[in-house]
């Protein structure tokens, strides 16, 4: 598994910039040129043909792009990002909200267990049907680190 990040630049769209990377990565990683890209049933990318996936996630200012010979999801929030901890209420399972209302700082807790749970989604092809009832993560999980001032999460099958 390779993880790549572009910063976004001026005029660019963040879905330009994650198509971007992911051509570099793929050609840095196989020698070879992008296949073809089929969107799934329910929105979820994937190459048409070879063992390799994929997934891409952006921010405002940074693109984030792994590609596997698993399956894949990714996710990115920077850590500055407004949100409403209400939102809390809606996405957190009880485990989680727990976690968040234990911690000090609930933005960062809210944005590590949003972009689990987007990976997740971004993995399974599901979107986010289901969810809070699907997951339970912990904060201190491993799979999200701190690039570039974004919480990023990687899952891999």
């Amino acid at each position: 598994m390779v993880l790549g990040h572009a910063k976004i630049l001026p005029g660019q769209t963040g879905h330009t910039a994650g198509r971007e990377l992911l051509k570099k990565l793929y050609l840095e990683h196989t020698g070879e040129a992008l296949p073809q890209i089929a969107i799934q049933e329910r929105g979820k990318p994937c190459f048409v043909t070879g063992k390799w996936h994929f997934s891409i996630s952006h921010t405002k200012n940074h693109a984030f792009c792994v590609l596997s010979e698993n399956p894949v999801g990714v996710d990115a929030e920077e850590t500055d990002r407004n949100i409403n901890l209400a939102l809390a209420e809606k996405i957190l399972s009880p485990s989680e909200k727990a976690q968040f209302d234990a911690t000090r700082d609930q933005r960062l807790a809210l944005l590590t267990f949003w972009v689990l749970k987007e990976a997740t989604a971004k993995l399974t092809g599901e979107g986010l049907h289901g969810y809070p009832e699907k997951g339970t993560f912990q904060l201190d999980d491993p799979r999200v680190t701190m690039i570039h001032g974004c919480l990023v999460a990687v899952i891999e099958e």
